[in-house]
């Protein structure tokens, strides 16, 4: 289905991500949108190894092939996308972009429970969904980094919540984007021999009081 892909240069900062073609895992049961998604998909440099119609298919698709990133439809037929959502993140497969309708709002909020990194509505164009993808996919990378550096999991659900919380405290006080927030965190913790938790209580300590908890 997609024998030529090219590397997208923007796609992501991490080098190995960009030395290799990335690769995708589609769900949606209207043929003509997961027609229109493979195309947006590949035209930007993935590789979409499957395209299914239904979320069961969805994960177990995931599972065998571990995508770099999973698109679902909410609403499909026999497990719908939220459920497979929950799957996916349960077994930290891979990043999952939701495509939903605008009626389908308290879907949203399920869709980011069950782990959900982006979302997108319908209708949309190619402009709406690589940008998601991409928050997706690096989201879902800084949530392995903290993973592998905390091996009890109630501590890497409160080191996850201090680390969101710096982050949005260094994109409101120093003007930096989502990932580059990340990356001072994680830079700052290998250049000063502390975890990132440690950071980010720091940042949290001293940038806290310039804005609203």
């Amino acid at each position: 289905m997609n024998d030529e892909t090219t590397t997208d240069p923007d796609a992501t900062p991490d080098q190995d991500a960009e030395a290799r073609t990335r690769t995708a895992v589609v769900a949606e049961d209207e043929s003509l949108i997961r027609m229109d998604i493979v195309e947006t998909l590949t035209e930007a440099g993935f590789e979409v190894v499957a395209a299914v119609g239904d979320g069961e298919s969805a994960i177990s698709k995931t599972r065998e092939l571990r995508p770099d990133v999973v698109v679902l439809d909410v609403k499909m037929p026999q497990t719908d996308g939220v459920t497979a959502a929950e799957k996916i993140g349960e077994e930290n497969l891979a990043p999952v972009v939701m495509l939903t309708a605008f009626s389908q709002s308290e879907l949203v909020e399920r869709a980011r429970d069950a782990g959900a990194m982006a979302y997108v509505v319908k209708p949309f164009t190619p402009a709406d969904l690589l940008p998601a993808v991409e928050i997706a996919i690096s989201r879902h990378a800084q949530i392995v980094q903290l993973e592998t550096e905390i091996a009890d999991l109630g501590e890497r659900f409160e080191t996850r919540k201090r680390v969101d919380r710096a982050k949005g405290l260094l994109q409101t006080n120093m003007g930096l984007s989502e990932p580059e927030a990340f990356r001072w965190i994680q830079k700052t913790s290998m250049d000063r021999r502390l975890t990132m938790r440690e950071v980010a209580d720091a940042v949290v300590d001293q940038l806290g009081g310039q804005g609203k908890e």
